[in-house]
């Protein structure tokens, strides 16, 4: 047997100074549907997520709160990030938080090797400082400010004013990376994702890299500085280290060298820590860079980017709770191109949900399952001669295999969910056109009637493997109404690159009753 293929999944770490709205969830489903994906095709998955919770932003936040930054971030933790996970149904295999033994651990072994190996120096600082960002922000991040804020320098992403800080540091020297890193870039053209992120980022260090201040010494929450402990790591060097501390980075060397390197999915407002800084450290280290960065656009809500402070963020519950989790899932992962902006609106939630899962997936499901219990006591037929109607669907089958999973490579999750799709529109399409209740009016057409509901059975079949990343609780009712539970083992076993291989479904294999998976909802009520 070939060793399977490593694929090592982070999404970003999660500041805790306020709970999670619907981007941050955006982000772990479209991870988690990778994640189902390559588990499913067989490869030695690892999905780790977690929280990010030292830095400025952290401690102010706790202080007017009234609490010690760890208490506020175990409190954060445990009653909204933690919890989100089970709201969006993920499967992470692992939730780092950056106040872990572990991770401080790492972190510190990272450092000491960096200024070790000769690169970190001290140095004094002096420039405006975001503290949303956590980020001395660069030339071009900084506007001048408008309304209350004229006469201010004020950041581009947040709107708010910059502080200006002068401080005595510990620096990196990135800019000895600048060519080493423009040359990762060009040998490695997939390394950054989607193509608009990678020549922004070629842009921005073609513009020149300057070296990084590391450490700080205005506030100590934060992981001591090796072998200076007035000083504590910069939040973002401390944050990003997460993705090697979490799988064994100098403690664990069998498991580090089994998962790493990592494969990166980011929002676009943290692409440059990510692609620029991010490998550089890891050069300075010796060790590999990411398999790839990806970064995906923002979700807008009313034309803007979800934000608390401008209370246009949305709790994932609060769609959760009306449409269900898979309602979720398929929804931001169907109606947005993955690697651009996308606007949610509850009307096309309530749209697509009704037309595309209620009417489209679910109600193909209950019309063929109760056919099968019509006309042939609750088994799957047999199937007889086979016609170009039904060579179609098996043949569609087979192409959607390749092109899903190859549109999963790219990121594309939008464009795979849509090839998938297009078997429910033709099985939808085969039954009205097949009449399976005309059939089964006259005895003569046994062969055939069997024939059609065995193809449009297998058909769901194929559709459970296919979608089970996507909608994992709509395919498991599915997957044990079809009886496949009992013979072709979970749903999650099975090799989903092999899902469109027709013929799977054993005829004479008992079924069962299913529910409705996507019942009719009221929207009206909801004022949306």
């Amino acid at each position: 047997m070939p060793k399977p293929s490593s694929f090592f999944l982070t999404t970003p770490i999660f500041y805790v100074n306020d709970a999670p709205h619907i981007g941050h969830a955006y982000t772990e489903v479209a991870a988690d549907v990778l994640a189902r994906w390559h588990r499913q095709a067989g490869d030695d998955t690892w999905f780790l997520t977690g929280t990010d919770e030292h830095g400025q932003k952290i401690l102010r936040t706790a202080t007017a709160n009234g609490v010690a930054p760890k208490e506020w971030a175990d409190r954060l933790v445990e009653t909204a990030w933690k919890p989100l996970l089970d709201t969006i149904n993920i499967s992470n295999d692992d939730f780092i938080r950056t106040t872990e033994p572990r991770h401080e651990a790492g972190v510190a072994k990272f450092l000491q090797k960096l200024h070790d190996d000769g690169h970190v120096y001290a140095g004094e600082f002096e420039a405006l400082y975001c503290v949303g960002c956590e980020e001395f922000k660069p030339k071009s991040e900084i506007v001048d400010g408008e309304g209350a804020f004229v006469g201010e320098k004020v950041c581009a992403i947040h709107s708010k004013p910059l502080e200006l800080l002068q401080e005595k540091n510990y620096f990196f020297k990135m800019s000895a990376f600048q060519d080493r890193l423009l040359a990762l870039y060009e040998e490695r053209p997939d390394f950054v994702q989607p193509a608009s992120a990678r020549n922004e980022v070629i842009a921005f260090v073609q513009q020149g890299l300057e070296d990084l201040s590391i450490s700080r010494t205005s506030f100590d929450w934060g992981i001591p500085i090796p072998w200076d402990s007035e000083h504590v790591t910069y939040v973002w060097f401390d944050a990003l280290l997460n993705y090697v501390t979490a799988i064994g980075y100098g403690q664990d060397d069998e498991e580090f060298a089994r998962r790493w390197p990592a494969t990166h999915l980011v929002g676009k407002d943290i692409l440059r820590f990510h692609a620029v800084i991010w490998p550089a450290m890891l050069m300075a280290a010796g060790l590999p860079v990411p398999e790839h960065v990806f970064a995906h656009g923002w979700l807008l809500v009313g034309g803007e980017k979800m934000s608390k402070s401008k209370l246009t963020g949305i709790a994932p519950n609060e769609i959760t709770d009306t449409f269900g989790a898979d309602a979720f899932r398929y929804y931001f992962m169907r109606a947005i191109s993955f690697g651009h902006d996308g606007s949610f609106s509850w009307e096309d939630l309530a749209a697509r949900y009704q037309a595309e899962l209620a009417n489209g997936f679910g109600n193909l499901a209950s019309r063929v399952l109760a056919m099968n219990a019509k006309y042939f006591e609750s088994r799957v037929p047999q199937a007889g001669a086979e016609t170009p109607a039904d060579a179609a669907i098996r043949e569609l089958a087979a192409s959607i295999a390749t092109r899903a999973d190859e549109k999963i490579e790219k990121f594309a999750i939008h464009e795979a969910i849509a090839a998938i799709w297009e078997l429910v529109d033709a099985l939808n399409g085969y039954i009205t056109e097949q009449a399976p209740w005309a059939l089964a009016k006259d005895p003569a057409n046994d062969e055939r009637l069997q024939t059609v509901l065995y193809t449009a059975t297998e058909g769901l079949r194929v559709l459970a493997e296919f979608l089970a990343p996507v909608i994992p609780e709509a395919t498991a009712k599915l997957w044990a109404a079809l009886g496949a539970e009992e013979t072709l083992g979970a749903l999650q076993g099975q090799p989903i690159r092999d899902a469109g291989n027709w013929g799977r479904l054993q005829a004479g294999t008992q079924q069962h009753p299913i529910s409705v998976l996507f019942p009719r909802i009221e929207t009206e009520e909801k004022g949306k």
